[in-house]
C-alpha cells in the first residue's frame, strides 16, 4: 500500500510580519500586544497616552521582541494616516481601542452616544480603512482583526450604546469580508464576555452587579486578558488561512443559551 502523506500543521509563527494594536496601552491591548510579538511579529502599540505605550512597547523588547510606541488618539480621523504614512505597511490589524458609558436609554445624551460610536465604530472604520489602502497598494494580503463583544450579538438592558456600537462592528465585519477577501485580506471579529481590566474594575464593584453578570457566565469566572489570546493568535496567523467574515465568541457561554 503506499504511505499516507499527513498534511502540514498551518503556522501560527508571525515572523517577519508587522501588527499594529490599536488602544494597546492598557488591558486586552497589552494581551494582543503580547501575544503577537511572542509569536514574531514587530508590534507597533498605538495608544493617546504616550507613557502607556512607551511603556508596554518596552516590556515587549525587554522579553526579546521587536516593539515601537505610536501616540495616535484614533477619534482624530485626519490625523491616522499621516500617521501611519512614515511607517511601513502592517500585514496584521487588531482593533482594540473602545469605550462604554453604561445607562438607561432614556437618560442617554448625544455627547455620550458620539463618545461610544465615535471611538468604538467611527475610529474603527478609519484606522481599517487607512491600513487597507496600504495592503491593496502593495497588492498583498493582511489579516484584520476587531475587537467586538458578546454585546454585538445580544442586547442588555443600560447598554444600548455600547451594544448598537458592538452590533455595527460586527456587520463591518462581515461587508469587509466580502469586499476585502477578493484581495487577500482577512477581517474576523473576536467577542469576549465581561473581561478584568482597568475600563471594567469599577462596574465589578457593584457586587449585585458582579453576581448577576457571573450568573450568565457558564463558566462561572470573569474572563482575563490572556483569554483572548489564543484568539488573536488564530486569526492573525496562517491557523485561520480560510476564516474570513468569522466572529468568534470567547464569552464563557454567556450566548449558548
Amino acid at each position: 500500500m503506499p504511505g499516507v502523506t499527513l498534511p502540514q500543521i498551518p503556522s501560527m509563527r508571525l515572523d517577519g510580519r508587522r501588527a499594529l494594536v490599536t488602544g494597546g496601552g492598557r488591558g486586552l491591548g497589552v494581551a494582543c500586544a503580547a501575544v503577537l510579538s511572542r509569536a514574531g511579529a514587530s508590534v507597533t502599540v498605538a495608544a493617546r497616552t504616550a507613557a502607556e505605550v512607551e511603556a508596554v512597547a518596552a516590556a515587549l523588547r525587554a522579553a526579546g521582541g521587536e516593539a515601537e510606541a505610536l501616540v495616535l488618539d484614533v477619534t482624530d480621523i485626519e490625523s491616522i494616516e499621516p500617521a501611519l504614512a512614515g511607517l511601513p505597511a502592517f500585514d496584521i490589524l487588531v482593533n482594540n481601542a473602545g469605550t462604554n458609558r453604561p445607562g438607561p436609554f432614556t437618560e442617554a445624551t448625544a455627547e455620550s452616544f458620539d463618545l461610544v460610536l465615535g471611538l468604538n465604530l467611527r475610529a474603527l472604520y478609519f484606522v481599517t480603512q487607512a491600513v487597507a489602502k496600504r495592503l491593496v497598494a502593495d497588492g498583498r494580503g493582511g489579516a484584520i482583526i476587531n475587537i467586538s463583544s458578546q454585546m454585538g450579538h445580544v442586547g442588555a438592558a443600560n447598554r444600548s450604546l455600547y451594544c448598537a456600537s458592538k452590533h455595527a462592528v460586527e456587520g463591518l465585519t462581515k461587508a469587509l469580508a466580502v469586499e476585502l477577501g477578493p484581495k487577500g485580506i482577512r477581517v474576523n471579529s473576536i467577542c469576549p464576555t465581561f473581561i478584568e481590566t482597568p475600563m471594567t474594575a469599577p462596574f465589578f464593584q457593584n457586587d449585585q452587579f458582579r453576581r448577576e453578570t457571573l450568573a450568565k457566565i457558564k463558566l462561572g469566572r470573569l474572563g482575563r486578558p490572556e483569554d483572548i489570546m489564543g484568539a488573536v493568535l488564530l486569526f492573525a496567523s496562517d491557523a485561520s488561512g480560510l476564516m474570513t467574515g468569522s466572529s468568534l465568541l470567547v464569552d464563557g457561554g454567556w450566548t449558548a443559551d
